[in-house]
């Protein structure tokens, strides 16, 4: 069979992404912060997207502009008070001549940065144990043995390496080492350094004049049973009575369990959100957050050069152009993102009515096709944006996705969402007797008798989700 060349014509269909549409689905997944971030970055990039400023502030400009043109302010005579500078600081010069000698003083310089310009950066673990090392190690095998401790140490503080690793490291003998690691362990914050929690609550408790006490016991022989609550059998081992159990167990949780938390360089995370629900008389309102997102416009300086026809290259002009069809494209999708976010809002806020007018409780049950056959959308296009939004509503602040709860069968009557499910086993938890907490069998029966259909597994599940402890550990 030969082997040939052919051309042929072929009419097919397939989908293609254009670089709008990539723009828009990216901007859609973004939160409003790194959607701030974005519009920043391409202000600096792309010289065709520049940012509105306030219209009152260019009138003002335009006003002040035109006067000083028109009408110039009339020179006048200078006299002797206009010399003198607004700046000079008399007191200090009547105290010059009314001291017995001589005051030295001198003008802020203006060129000089100012001190409330400067910012302290919080200090780390390592640099605050690496600090007190130096004011109490004397000799240089000493700070080196500290350091590799220091350098080993976790967020929380603990020692991570093992003292063999230690003393090969070093190469310095187990007495050094365990010396150092002794002096390092009455270190602030107290606990640190230590290698496990046990030993962290001992040195703390030393720390405290508990030495050879029932605290001390406790922590060395019974803390299995203190993290379960199992105060009977610690009252039992140690003869001792509930009361001086429960004054000891209160003061190891007065104890850090991580020390070197306070030295965390984790920010806090600041939520803003990006749509503001408010009720007005008997309906709600829906606002979008557009505080401090800034205004896009094309520059009109590209667009009039393009329009005018003005001699310029190919090369140049292409880049104009291309830089100008970016920039239309963010605006536009940045307008299609608000205008999606503002639908799907809208529609949760019909399918939700509930849950605004009465709370968590009346969370009804709710997929992302339930919305997107009500506004006509794709549900990838839905789970885009219901990721990373908020909303601030009468209720509280709450992520998009909040809204969508799997369903729980209920005895008589419609679905439950499994959020409304969760909040009434956190009231019932919330309201129990402490001294008999309710079991998870216990809590199935209780929903059973408020049509809520739910296994006793499922209970532990969300009780588990909430962070809730079991019954024997709430006593």
């Amino acid at each position: 069979m030969a082997i040939e060349l052919r051309q042929q014509l072929k009419l097919t269909q397939q989908l293609i992404m254009t670089p709008q549409l990539q723009m828009a689905i990216k901007l859609l997944q973004l939160s409003r912060l790194e959607l701030m971030d974005t519009i920043q970055q391409e202000l600096e990039e792309n010289p065709a997207l520049e940012e509105i400023q306030e219209v009152a502030e260019e009138e003002q400009s335009d006003k002040k502009s035109e006067t000083e043109s028109i009408d110039p302010p009339p020179e006048k005579e200078v006299t002797i008070e206009e010399k003198i500078r607004d700046e000079i600081d008399w007191s200090n010069y009547i105290n010059e001549y009314n001291s017995s000698g001589r005051i030295h003083f001198e003008s802020e310089r203006k060129d000089l940065p100012r001190f409330e310009t400067f910012t302290a950066r919080k200090e780390s673990l390592s640099e605050h144990l690496l600090w007190q090392l130096l004011m109490t190690s004397s000799t240089e095998e000493e700070k080196k043995i500290g350091s590799l401790i220091i350098g080993n140490l976790n967020k929380n503080g603990y020692l991570d390496a093992s003292l063999k690793e230690i003393i090969d490291m070093s190469n310095s003998s187990p007495e050094q080492v365990e010396q150092i690691l002794s002096l390092m362990q009455t270190f602030d914050p107290i606990g640190v350094c230590a290698r496990d929690l046990r030993e962290c609550l001992l040195i703390q408790a030393k720390h405290l004049g508990f030495d050879d006490n029932i605290v001390t016991d406790i922590i060395i022989n019974h803390i299995s049973n203190l993290e379960n609550k199992n105060y009977k059998a610690i009252a039992k081992a140690q003869k001792a009575s509930m009361e001086d159990i429960i004054s000891a167990v209160n003061v190891i949780k007065g104890l850090e369990p991580k020390p070197g938390r306070k030295f965390s360089d984790e920010e806090p995370i600041y939520i803003n959100p990006d749509i503001f629900v408010y009720k007005y008389e008997k309906d709600f309102v829906i606002v979008l957050n557009d505080d401090g997102m800034p205004k896009l416009r094309v520059n009109p300086f590209y667009k009039n050069a393009i329009s005018r026809g003005e001699r310029i290259s190919d090369k140049t002009k292409d880049y104009i152009q291309d830089k100008m069809r970016a920039a239309t494209w963010l605006i536009r999708s940045i307008h299609q993102r608000h205008k999606t976010i503002y639908k799907v809002m809208e529609s949760i806020l019909k399918f939700q009515q509930d849950f605004f007018e009465k709370g968590v409780a009346c969370l009804k049950p709710m997929v992302l096709r339930d919305i997107s056959e009500d506004i006509g959308m794709h549900e990838s296009t839905i789970s885009r944006v219901t990721t990373n939004k908020y909303a601030h509503t009468p209720q509280g602040i709450f992520e998009l996705k909040y809204f969508f709860n799997s369903s729980i069968k209920s005895l008589h009557g419609e679905a439950i969402a499994s959020a409304s499910v969760q909040e009434k086993i956190r009231k019932l938890i919330a309201n129990e007797d402490l001294k008999k907490p309710y079991s998870d069998r216990k809590i199935t029966k209780i929903l059973k008798e408020s049509n809520i259909n739910i296994a006793r597994r499922t209970v532990a599940k969300y009780r588990e989700v909430m962070g809730v402890l079991s019954s024997s550990k709430r006593k």
